[in-house]
Order: C-alpha cells, then structure tokens, then sequence
C-alpha cells in the first residue's frame, strides 16, 4: 500500500523547509506544528514525517518535548528522524506514542548502536538515505561520506532493516521534481521498495508514484505549503 507522508520540519519549535538541506535557506510556515499535525490529519492523512532539524545538526533531540506533544495530542501515525543516536532516544519516543524513528547519521557513525537497535525494534526503524551526487550525507546534510547509497542499504538489510527512504537532497525544498530514477535504482539493487522524499511538486507526478512498484510511499514538503499540491487530491489518488 502507497503512503503519503507531509512532512513537518523543526527548527526552534517552528514548521519551516529548507531549500537542499542548506540551514541558511529556510522559510518559516508556521509557528504552531501541532496545528499543522492536526491539519493533515483533518485533511484525511494517517501518517506524518517529522524531522528535528535542530536535532540533526546538533546529534540529539531538541524539539523531543514538541514531537511528545503533537504525538499525544493528534491521532496520527509519526515517523521521526533527527538526533536519534541513542537506544534511550529511540525508547522515550516509542514510549511517547511515536510509531516510527528514523536513523541516518548513526548507521555511519556508530553502526553498533545501529546494529542494535534494528536488532530490538526493526519494525518500528527506517533508515533515512540522504544523498548528494550518489554518496550519503550525516549531520543534517551538513557532511558528505563516501558511502553509496545502495552499500549501506545492504549492509543494513543484514541487520533486519526493512524500511528506507531515499532522499535526493539537491532536489529537497527546490520544488523540481522527485529523483525517482535514483530511487528505483536504489530498490532495484536492495531488493526493497523505497519511499522516495526530495522534490514532490504536482499532483500528476504523484499519481506516477503510486502505480511504481519499486516505491512504498512519498513524502511531500514544501509543495503542500505554498499549495502546488493538495493533500485530499493525493490521499484521494492514493485510495482510488
């Protein structure tokens, strides 16, 4: 089943998109995210992709207490990325009704904690593959490995990795259109379909997206904000 994830970035407590992940590019949306939560989920989506942008720079959670909160107070399914390197990170947001966690920088940086955590709660873990010019980008997109993309995939397809969303980070917030070819080539060569994030713009390529094989689901930022998409139109496309 094809998901649709709006997408909900922290920085100091506000909704805001960055244009391809530069901090130094940010619009904000909005100063109350909980009432953004609750208007996606009025709008009939039953998941939501949040992302501690504060987080992400600083290597722990800073808007945990804000994510605690929209968990508690809207009946939706979130997924959370953003300073999640730690076992008692992913057990406080478990614990505060958040379905999913998501891991990026940690899978490089400390693949024990990695390994880990997949091991004890695989289903509730997708690995966030942020990625500039085929390598994989750490710290909020601040640093670029030398790891491809499909390589680390694989290696946390041992672990019990199941879920994985592709970022193409020069397409994230600069409204051109999903890398979708990278995206099927990255499911192609893990064996797994991906959700594709970075770039949804229209309504007509998500239609595309849905009737993709190699994709589970799309995450869709900036174009539910400045309305170049409207989200009954997807979730109605998605159920049709």
């Amino acid at each position: 089943m094809f998901t649709v994830y709006p997408a909900i970035d922290l920085i100091d407590g506000k909704c805001v998109r960055l244009f391809q992940g530069d901090y130094d590019q940010s619009t904000v949306y909005g100063d109350a995210p909980i009432d953004i939560a609750r208007s996606f989920y009025d709008q009939g989506a039953e998941w939501i992709h949040v992302v501690d942008l504060d987080g992400a720079k600083a290597g722990y959670p800073i808007n945990q207490q804000l994510i605690a909160q929209m968990a508690k107070e809207v009946p939706i399914n979130i997924e959370v990325g953003g300073g999640i390197r730690s076992m008692e990170t992913i057990e406080n947001y478990l614990s505060q009704g958040v379905k999913r966690v998501i891991l990026g920088s940690s899978a490089i940086s400390d693949p024990e904690f990695c390994r880990s955590a997949l091991q004890r709660y695989s289903d509730s873990i997708a690995i966030g593959l942020d990625v500039k010019n085929g390598k994989v980008a750490v710290r909020g997109w601040l640093e670029v490995s030398d790891l491809r993309a499909a390589d680390l995939a694989k290696q946390l397809i041992l672990e019990g990795a199941e879920q994985f969303i592709f970022t193409d980070i020069s397409r994230d917030g600069a409204l051109q259109g999903a890398n979708v070819s990278a995206a099927e080539q990255l499911a192609r060569e893990i064996g797994k379909p991906v959700v594709v994030s970075g770039g949804v713009t229209t309504l007509n390529e998500v239609k595309q997206l849905i009737d993709n094989q190699l994709l589970s689901g799309a995450i869709i930022g900036k174009a539910l904000y400045t309305k170049q998409i409207s989200l009954p139109d997807v979730i109605k496309a998605v159920k049709s």
